[in-house]
């Protein structure tokens, strides 16, 4: 588990990250979104040690980076896939960090055939493509077996199977009980992907909530219903919070809810439905409504 606990980072004038509280949860990959210099790779900076926090704390499993015994056991991480000695081959390099924190030599082995990097092992990183090195990156991620591993957009450089794979592979170490937090400007990619998702602007918490919550929450969702009772759900619904519309005396739009909180207040009610479904945005729009006043560099 990763806790964020008021969270600040401040670079001279400038306050990248703003009393960030957060806990991320084993079990589930949480997607973490913001625009260009929102102050998510700070973010994951400030939680495996790299940089000191102004104020507030970050802990993995309870404890600060600096204060875990063999920290590639506990967690594993790849901010920056070219961050390698390039004269060193990926075995060398796994081989060393292997070493450092007490890991079994077999891992190494086994975390590059899991990456599909065991061929080119013996390459020096100088000479590896970007998505190879993404894949070793990965791979020292892996190294430790560790219960949270975070990544800083894992599929760049990599080719539509590469990034099948990694979508796969998030998702079964998300199924395996581990913490997975993954930051990506690809939204597409994300909404197939992560299970919650943390959006930041201008290093401030925009939204921290399950992915389908999120979708919704865009302007452009809703869900629609017909029922012969329209104005009594109509007003059930508007209690719980929904903006409802009724474009007809058995029809009824409503949007900041979903499709099962719908069927589940009419379901509670007695009310009978003869029409329930959801008009979807796509995470890109949801994304752009909740981040349009947190966008620090734009396109003219």
């Amino acid at each position: 588990m990763i806790s964020l606990r008021n969270l600040s980072k401040r670079y001279g004038p400038r306050l990248a990250v703003d009393d960030l509280t957060l806990e991320l949860k084993p079990g589930a990959v949480t997607g973490f979104l913001g625009p260009n210099g929102a102050g998510k790779s700070t973010t994951m900076r400030l939680i495996l040690g790299l940089d000191r926090p102004t104020a507030g704390r970050a802990l993995i499993g309870g404890r600060p980076y600096h204060r875990i015994p063999a920290p590639l056991r506990t967690v594993g991480a790849t901010l920056d896939a070219r961050a390698l000695h390039p004269a060193r081959s990926g075995h060398a390099h796994l081989t060393a960090l292997a070493r450092g924190n007490g890991i079994p030599m077999r891992r190494v082995g086994e975390v590059l055939e899991r990456v599909g990097m065991a061929q080119a092992a013996r390459k020096r990183a100088g000479g590896l493509s970007l998505g190879m090195s993404q894949r070793l990156g990965i791979a020292a991620a892996l190294l430790g077996d560790p219960p949270v591993v975070m990544f800083d957009e894992p599929v760049n450089g990599l080719d539509p199977d590469g990034v099948r794979w990694v979508r796969k592979l998030m998702r079964s170490l998300a199924e395996e009980g581990r913490t997975v937090f993954v930051s990506s400007h690809l939204m597409s990619e994300m909404q197939q992907t992560a299970d919650h998702l943390v959006v930041i602007g201008r290093g401030r918490l925009i939204a921290d909530a399950p992915l389908p919550e999120v979708i919704a929450s865009s302007s452009l969702s809703a869900v629609v219903v017909r029922s012969p009772h329209a104005a009594e759900l109509a007003a059930l619904l508007a209690a719980a919070g929904a903006v409802v519309e009724r474009p007809g005396e058995h029809d009824l739009v409503a949007t900041g809810t979903t499709a099962e909180r719908v069927g589940d207040l009419a379901h509670e009610a007695g009310i009978r439905l003869h029409e329930l479904r959801a008009r979807e945005a796509s995470l890109e729009q949801a994304y752009q409504e909740l981040t349009s006043g947190s966008v620090e560099y734009r396109s003219v």
